[in-house]
């Protein structure tokens, strides 16, 4: 009988043929998200990235700059730059711990919480409708292929 061999090489020329789809498909990601962040920044001056920190600031009572920098796939030296120009517009507060001084808390301000109150959604309304219209199985799976992209993508800068 005759052994079947299974072939551990990777077909580049299948993947290879699938680069410019994949490739224009992130470019029209990156362009939407460009024109959304043109909107979110003449409201407040905020980033997309701004705004998604003080979202999740605002859902939680505290967090740690390195919690928030897992939470929002940041490093740390690029959060402390976004934080820093938060709190110099009152919109976050940083806290030291009363046991502990080497920690600090991040929270919301006041001014934060009603900035996120009106602000607009992180993604695109037009992009929101198109999900939502969609079927719960599809936009779980859409959902799930963004995640696994951005696995692929690999670490956070």
């Amino acid at each position: 009988m005759a052994e079947k061999i299974v072939s551990t090489e990777i077909d580049l020329s299948s993947v290879m043929a699938l680069d410019l789809p994949i490739f224009q498909s992130l470019r029209r990601l990156q362009q939407a998200g460009e024109v959304h962040a043109k909107r979110l920044a003449r409201f407040g001056g905020l980033t997309p990235m701004q705004l998604m920190i003080l979202q999740v600031l605002a859902g939680e009572a505290r967090l740690t700059a390195s919690d928030l920098s897992g939470r929002v796939s940041l490093t740390a030296a690029t959060l402390s730059g976004m934080l820093d120009r938060l709190e110099e517009r009152g919109l976050l507060q940083r806290q030291r711990d009363d046991q502990d001084r080497r920690r600090q808390w991040l929270l919301l301000s006041e001014a934060g919480r009603e900035l996120v109150q009106q602000a607009p959604t992180l993604l695109p309304p037009e992009f929101r409708q198109r999900f939502a219209a969609l079927k719960d199985w599809e936009r779980h799976n859409l959902t799930a292929a963004l995640l696994r992209a951005a696995e692929l993508c690999g670490e956070m800068e």
